[in-house]
């Protein structure tokens, strides 16, 4: 056998064509370290609000105020990110998201915390949010040199990223918190924020376009974002779907305590396999896509993982074993995090790039901003019959929604009939 033929973890690496460009190996680094702080602080400062208030109540504030200004404000953002130096705009955010992460840090190790700097210092990073997100999401082609085979590798590879570090991330935050406190989770991201700013700083971007010198106001700007992802049939279609995913699969997380509890008879450990399970199956789809795809068989997935979630959710609806609600949450996270992954890459790949920022504002709130809706439902469902019919009545509107689409958009939609 020729020495000099590659190995199978070479080959694969060989496949992962985004890390053949400096700026996007760079990107990569400080964005995982980046993530894994995101995480910590996710964690730490869900504890800290339990542990000043001890109040469920609170903790729900807490989470709203990171969350809503996605939806409130990230169409507005996108408007900015097509007008803006996105590398430029992205150095600039992550340094207010350092700062926010070493405000909460500082006043935490001095002890003088109150629950009222959480909730506003959580509200600011959900600001901060919108406008990253949807800035990030349209640079990433900048970062690979418009090369379209990298782009959907590079997609690939930042869930792959995401969904390690949402397993990563809060085990370090669970270590930090009982050693040396919530102060230094907060203290740790703020570092990792530091690393993501260094890697953009070190990039050479050749040309970072501009839209400066369009005319009209932001809001002529949004309504003309809005005109043409409408009048872009296949665009229109991949938001849609998105928004029926996000929506149904956010109940997994917030109705997994109430299955461990009620059904399976757990603990905390027990909540903790769980959502392993869905890591596990986020990053086994993310891994799976990082391998270039055709456009034909992206489509294919954006199709059958939204079919896939809604039995998912179904099954484990009705599972009282362990090894089954395990193994289905694992599934419902794979079709998911694939959905998400393959959206994103489909849109790319045809959005132009004068209203790139605009288009994946929209693809933000459709996956994040649909979210705390579809937990609120969730909750509400479970508070009046229980959490199985709460998943049930999920996965229903799931599935519901995706084959009531597809037989209305039959001529126009981008799923195969």
């Amino acid at each position: 056998m020729d020495s000099k033929t590659p190995n199978s973890l070479q080959r694969y690496f060989l496949q992962q064509k985004a890390l053949f460009h400096r700026n996007y190996r760079l990107f990569m680094i400080g964005q995982t370290l980046s993530l894994i702080g995101t995480w910590i602080q996710r964690m730490a400062m869900i504890w800290l609000a339990y542990r000043i208030t001890g109040s469920a109540f609170v903790l729900g504030i807490v989470g709203f105020c990171e969350q809503i200004p996605i939806f409130l404000i990230a169409p507005f953002a996108g408007v900015f990110a097509d007008r803006w130096n996105k590398h430029k705009a992205l150095c600039r955010i992550e340094a207010l998201a350092l700062i926010q992460a070493f405000i909460l840090g500082i006043i935490t190790l001095l002890g003088i915390v109150q629950i009222w700097h959480i909730i506003v210092l959580s509200l600011f990073l959900g600001i901060i949010n919108a406008f990253e997100v949807p800035v990030r999401q349209s640079f990433v082609v900048e970062m690979v040199d418009r090369d379209k085979d990298a782009l959907s590798n590079a997609i690939a590879l930042n869930s792959t990223v995401f969904n390690l570090s949402r397993l990563i991330g809060p085990a370090i935050a669970g270590i930090l918190i009982s050693a040396v406190g919530e102060g230094w989770c907060f203290m740790a991201n703020s570092f990792s924020y530091g690393m993501v700013l260094t890697s953009l700083l070190l990039m050479k971007i050749v040309s970072s376009k501009t839209f400066q010198k369009e005319k009209g106001n932001v809001l002529m700007r949004l309504k003309e974002g809005i005109i043409y992802i409408k009048e872009q049939n296949s665009m229109r279609n991949l938001l849609i779907l998105l928004a029926i995913v996000s929506f149904c699969s956010a109940s997994v997380k917030t109705l997994a305590p109430v299955f461990v509890k009620k059904i399976l008879n757990g603990d905390a450990s027990t909540l903790g396999f769980l959502m392993g399970a869905s890591g596990i199956g986020a990053i086994s789809g993310a891994l799976f896509l990082t391998k270039q795809k055709t456009i034909a068989l992206l489509k294919r997935i954006v199709s059958y993982t939204g079919i896939l979630l809604g039995t998912a959710l179904l099954c484990f609806a009705i599972s009282k074993s362990l090894i089954l609600s395990l193994i289905f949450v694992s599934f419902a996270g794979l079709a998911q995090m694939m959905h998400t992954a393959c959206t994103n890459t489909l849109l790319q790949l045809q959005v132009d790039d004068d209203k790139r920022g605009r288009v994946m504002s929209f693809y933000t709130v459709c996956l994040q901003g649909t979210m705390p809706f579809g937990s609120l439902v969730a909750g509400t469902i479970a508070g009046i019959f229980g959490g199985p019919w709460a998943m049930a009545s999920m996965g229903i509107i799931c599935l519901a929604g995706i084959f009531l689409f597809r037989n209305k958009n039959r001529k126009n939609s981008i799923l195969p009939q």
